[in-house]
């Protein structure tokens, strides 16, 4: 769980990292020169359009429309198999969102490669697990509700789009660009030092400190037609949710101290209205 509220990775040697000692000692945040300014920027890029891949199947994968291969595409098999396979792709995510975001990984990672790719390898192995999830998740058709109300399926399916919308306006007013990997390896290409953006509240994080999960757990929710495979989906990534959360909002306090702790208090974590500290 790495939302919008990012925590930079710790400040290291520029020698620790050898793609780095390749290319001369200097600043890790600097823009190296050659053919590694050029790779860094490329491989942003590249992590950029992974991610935008992914998230547009997503919806369709959801919602159901478009893709040839959605949540309730094709006939059902064995359960057990069904909930095995799409446990496992779901627990890899966790594992792979939980650790990688995780300021002790960074640390040690950015010992490793250079720290202008940290986010943008962390958006790859997610995108590249949610698009394994896609490619194997097994239907489980067997009806939960269904709505045969025109204007109440035509409802749901728009508060489903809203959730989403939520999503990508969430991620922007803090810095969809940082979040994504995007600004971190431009900057240094155009010989820039990147700066970690400074702890701002605006737009819909006045409201709840993660509108980003608020907006997944609409999108995941609002259908209707919910089948036993959608509320498997929906209820494996609720409770990653309400764990990563948990888990992110440790490393937040860590980071910015009493200032997000004030903020813990004013504002709900996901529930607009709900002020318990959580």
């Amino acid at each position: 769980m790495d939302s919008a509220h990012t925590t930079p990775a710790a400040a290291r040697p520029a020698s620790a990292c050898p793609v780095t000692r390749l290319f001369g000692e200097r600043d890790p945040s600097l823009a190296l020169s050659g053919p590694a300014r050029l790779g860094l920027m490329l491989y942003g890029l590249l992590a950029y359009l992974a991610f935008f891949v992914t998230i547009l199947y997503a919806i369709g994968f959801v919602t159901g429309f478009v893709v040839p291969k959605s949540i309730d595409s094709g006939t059902g098999g064995p359960v057990l198999t069904a909930i095995l396979v799409n446990g496992s792709i779901l627990a890899l995510f966790v594992v792979q969102h939980t650790i990688m975001a995780r300021p002790w990984f960074k640390r040690w990672w950015t010992r490793v490669i250079p720290a202008a790719i940290e986010r943008s390898t962390y958006v790859i192995a997610a995108s590249a697990i949610l698009l394994a999830l896609f490619w194997q998740w097994r239907p489980l058709p067997e009806v939960v509700w269904h709505l045969e109300t025109t204007w109440m399926r035509v409802a749901l399916h728009a508060l489903a789009f809203v959730g989403w919308a939520t999503v990508f306006a969430s991620s922007f007013m803090v810095s969809h660009w940082d979040l994504f990997g995007l600004r971190q390896t431009i900057l240094p290409a155009l010989g820039r030092r990147y700066v970690p953006l400074p702890f701002k509240i605006t737009g819909l994080y006045r409201l709840v400190r993660h509108p980003l999960m608020l907006g997944f757990l609409i999108a995941f929710w609002a259908t209707p037609t919910m089948t036993m495979g959608h509320l498997f989906f929906s209820v494996m990534t609720t409770a990653y949710i309400i764990f990563g959360v948990t888990i992110e909002e440790r490393d937040l306090v860590a980071h910015f101290g009493d200032r997000y702790r004030e903020y813990q208090e004013r504002v709900p974590a996901v529930v607009p209205g709900w002020m318990k500290k959580d």
